[in-house]
């Protein structure tokens, strides 16, 4: 079974080692059909603490690495201006 990818911004880097992403999804309404979106957010490990505030990232599914984390950052998609 292959591991779950994600898309999302980051909006936190203050703890060490890792980052807080927001994805969001759109859905449409189950009677109106309008589309909605949701969002949530993912602690995901950043290792070698790159990312900053506004970067879009790519997170993987991976092993529990503590107690709320369990995503890692596969790459940096596009860096904050």
């Amino acid at each position: 079974m292959p591991k779950k990818e994600r898309q999302g911004v980051v909006v936190s880097d203050k703890m060490d080692k890792t980052v807080v992403v927001k994805v969001a999804s759109y859905d449409p309404h189950p009677k109106y059909k309008k589309i909605i979106e949701s969002n949530k957010n993912y602690k995901a490990h950043d290792e070698k603490n790159e990312c900053g505030v506004g970067d879009t990232v790519r997170i993987v599914e991976s092993k529990p690495l503590s107690g709320g984390k369990r995503w890692s950052v596969l790459e940096i998609v596009e860096k904050a201006k």
